[in-house]
């Protein structure tokens, strides 16, 4: 088949590919006369031929240090489209991952080891073992060739060092690469969690209309759900959806289809007890005029400009009576005038259980703080419903940088490294206190409050959490409220004499002349040389048959492993402790345990808080979660807080990344000093009063703010006074003057 003879490459993919900084690949621009010219781009930012720029560094002998992902991306760019192979519909390529997914370790080694032909024909049979799981995957059998070889190489080398789901995400942004389609997002897995637990129960069968890349579906599936049923507009997602679930949830029964919900619904006779949906936004074109008398509109036909309210009336189209749907909406749903007829339905029928604000960051858009909208399709003679549950959780513990939500809402484009354990208690807190006893629900100020229904519905019927919550705040006890701003406050001050120790250390000198440099390795030369173990977590979808067997239950000790707290990403950065549940590990058999002293890295780069962590006491016996890479090192070579400082560092971070919609670090690449012992301690003891500071800083900021917020609410909602200002008591109307 041809090849596509224009696959481009900036100098930071080269970078990439062979292994080096940046400033090398802009050395061998300057020094070497062969090194090719550019192809393409601009002067400020040249593009090169990938198969010149990759001939050139074999003759250099250098041979690809990319990760398994970076590598598959290249080969499917050098390979092209077109054709009825590698190169042709994606489908193909997800197929392959299923099927080699479902392989052992050793078994896909093998078949990478296999001679072009052999690889071939072994790719074909795979695909065809498992063609049912792909949603139009089409009747005609795919030929492979020689001349997809590489690609087929790299793929089923991409599975078995990174995992399915990562293999699966290099996929579709090659897909997506091409496509006008835009908007495509993942949700958060925090996220997802939270939705699916607002759910009571466990719900049989759950379907997801705008299902995308299947993470909420998945999110259901961790918590025991046994059907699911999704429906994607992208034909791209919805196949990678398929295949990922068939990865997340091998036991579960998995349908998906390709089309437009609203327009043509794949599944019109479904009745689920749930329905988890993150539709899309801002639809304008979503069939307003040729949709005006379908009977999904028992609230209410939605006007154009709502097409949020069509998706909510979609949701409970297809909820068995008294069933539950968990939507996450913009803000502006609850408020604008054009939705308030369909939103006083909602709330007079009783189909509206709660409105819980999202902090700014959680989910895409991050500027924007989103809404989770809880629904009940009411029952033929069920109990009424007197009330409506509203939950402002937009104001959260940050990250240990300490932006705040306006910081957040300036910023625009970076996602703060929430506190979702925090978030989880107190949303899940108000609403199984709610579900529990709606008419007896007390509330907590300036968090939860349970309206009713007839004060909801006045002309404007504003559905706005942060409106009503704190409205709250007018009735709480004046004396309780000073005794909290009191006990805060004190907490502040104790926190920033803190902030000023840990400021105070001036543990460190200047460099003379130039700044210093070292010679420096890999993690993976270290690896070799036994310096430190680098250890990660396998997911069991992502484990070969017959891998791990008896590893669900308990460790080999007799313990509950599914009972054992697992360290996240999330927890990382947001300088939480454990709050991960080995459920989502398949039972945390191949799940390294942390020890004390243990460096851990974050799998994914980007956003705000820390990177990288050295484990303590608190972190000791926890297990590793999926996207984090664990250093074990010698404590005779390597000192943790020395090897934790360099692997954190951004430039450091940024070489060892790979991916456009995620940045997947790449452990091994990461590049660290070679010092001697008592050196590297110096270096560690600095970067540990570093961390303290972080902290303290994070710290001192988070009591800052709630003790202003308490203030300023104090003071709006009548209960604290400015000095000098006269009392309840003695106060003087002066109304009159």
């Amino acid at each position: 088949m041809p090849q596509q003879p224009t696959a481009q490459v900036t100098a930071a993919e080269i970078s990439r590919i062979a292994g080096v900084t940046r400033a090398t690949v802009s050395n061998w621009r300057r020094r070497h006369d062969d090194f090719p010219e550019p192809s393409g781009g601009t002067e400020s930012s040249p593009l090169y031929d990938l198969e010149a720029v990759r001939a050139w560094l074999a003759t250099r002998g250098h041979a690809s240090a990319a990760n398994p992902a970076e590598e598959l991306r290249t080969m499917l760019r050098l390979h092209g489209r077109g054709g009825s192979g590698a190169g042709g519909d994606s489908t193909e390529l997800l197929l392959l991952v299923l099927a080699a997914a479902r392989h052992s370790p050793g078994e896909v080694r093998a078949i990478v080891a296999l001679s072009d032909a052999d690889l071939a024909s072994r790719a074909e049979r795979d695909r065809a073992s498992v063609a049912d799981a792909v949603p139009d995957s089409g009747a005609s059998p795919v030929r492979f060739s020689t001349e997809d070889a590489p690609v087929l190489r790299a793929l089923y080398a991409c599975v078995c060092e990174e995992g399915g789901q990562v293999t699966l995400a290099v996929l579709a942004e090659w897909e997506l690469e091409d496509s006008a389609a835009s908007g495509a997002y993942r949700t958060p897995e925090p996220l997802t969690d939270l939705l699916a637990e607002l759910v009571p129960g466990t719900p049989a069968r759950v379907l997801d209309p705008a299902c995308g890349s299947g993470s909420l579906l998945a999110a259901a599936a961790r918590r025991g759900t046994g059907e699911l049923y999704g429906q994607e507009l992208l034909p791209v997602q919805a196949r990678r959806s398929a295949v990922s679930l068939a990865l997340a949830a091998p036991t579960a029964e998995v349908t998906i289809r390709s089309a437009d919900s609203l327009r043509a619904d794949a599944f019109p006779d479904l009745l689920a007890e749930a329905v988890l949906c993150n539709p899309p936004y801002g639809i304008r074109d979503w069939g307003h005029d040729e949709l005006a008398y379908d009977p999904r509109w028992a609230y209410g036909v939605p006007a154009r400009a709502e097409s949020e309210l069509a998706w909510v009336q979609h949701a409970l189209a297809h909820l068995t009576p008294g069933g539950y749907a968990v939507m996450l909406l913009p803000p502006a749903t609850a408020g604008r005038a054009s939705g308030r007829r369909v939103r006083a339905e909602l709330v007079r029928s009783g189909a509206l259980r709660a409105v819980v604000a999202l902090p700014v960051g959680a989910a895409m858009p991050l500027h924007v703080g989103l809404q989770v909208w809880v629904l009940q399709r009411p029952e033929p003679g069920g109990a009424e419903r007197k009330s409506v549950l509203f939950v402002d959780a937009a104001e959260t513990s940050e990250d240990s940088g300490g932006a705040t939500a306006g910081n957040r809402a300036r910023g625009g484009g970076r996602s703060a490294a929430l506190d979702w354990a925090e978030i989880r208690g107190r949303v899940m807190g108000a609403w199984q206190a709610f579900v529990e006893n709606p008419d007896t629900f007390e509330g907590e100020p300036g968090l939860a409050r349970a309206v009713g229904v007839v004060d909801l519905l006045d002309e404007v019927v504003d559905l706005t959490p942060a409106r009503l919550v704190r409205a709250s705040r007018a009735g709480a006890d004046p004396a309780e409220l000073s005794a909290e701003v009191d006990a805060t406050r004190r907490n502040l001050v104790r926190a920033a004499k803190s902030l000023v120790r840990a400021a105070g250390y001036e543990g460190w000198g200047t460099a003379e002349g130039t700044a210093r440099e070292w010679r420096t390795a890999t993690a993976s030369d270290l690896a070799r040389g036994g310096a430190l173990t680098l250890l990660r977590t396998v997911p069991e979808a992502a484990r070969g048959r017959g891998d791990g067997e008896g590893s669900r239950g308990t460790d080999g000790t007799g313990a509950d492993v599914e009972a054992r707290p697992v360290l996240t990403g999330s927890d990382i950065a947001s300088g939480s402790g454990p709050t991960g549940n080995a459920v989502k590990l398949g039972g945390g058999g191949s799940a390294p345990e942390i020890a004390a002293g243990d460096v851990l890295v974050r799998g994914i780069a980007g956003g705000s808080g820390p990177m990288v962590r050295v484990a303590g006491e608190e972190e000791a016996g926890a297990l590793l979660g999926t996207q984090v890479h664990l250093f074990r090192a010698d404590p005779a070579r390597l000192d943790p807080w020395f090897l934790a400082g360099f692997l954190g560092a951004d430039d450091n971070i940024a070489g060892a990344s790979t991916g456009s919609t995620a940045l997947n670090v790449s452990p091994g690449r990461l590049r660290v000093p070679l010092l001697p012992l008592e050196e590297q301690r110096r270096y560690g003891e600095a970067f540990r009063r570093v961390h303290e500071l972080r902290q303290e800083a994070g710290r001192a900021t988070r009591l800052a703010e709630e003790t202003a917020r308490l203030l300023a609410g104090g003071l709006t909602g009548g209960q604290l006074l400015p000095s000098g200002s006269a009392t309840p008591g003695n106060r003087k109307d002066n109304s009159s003057h």
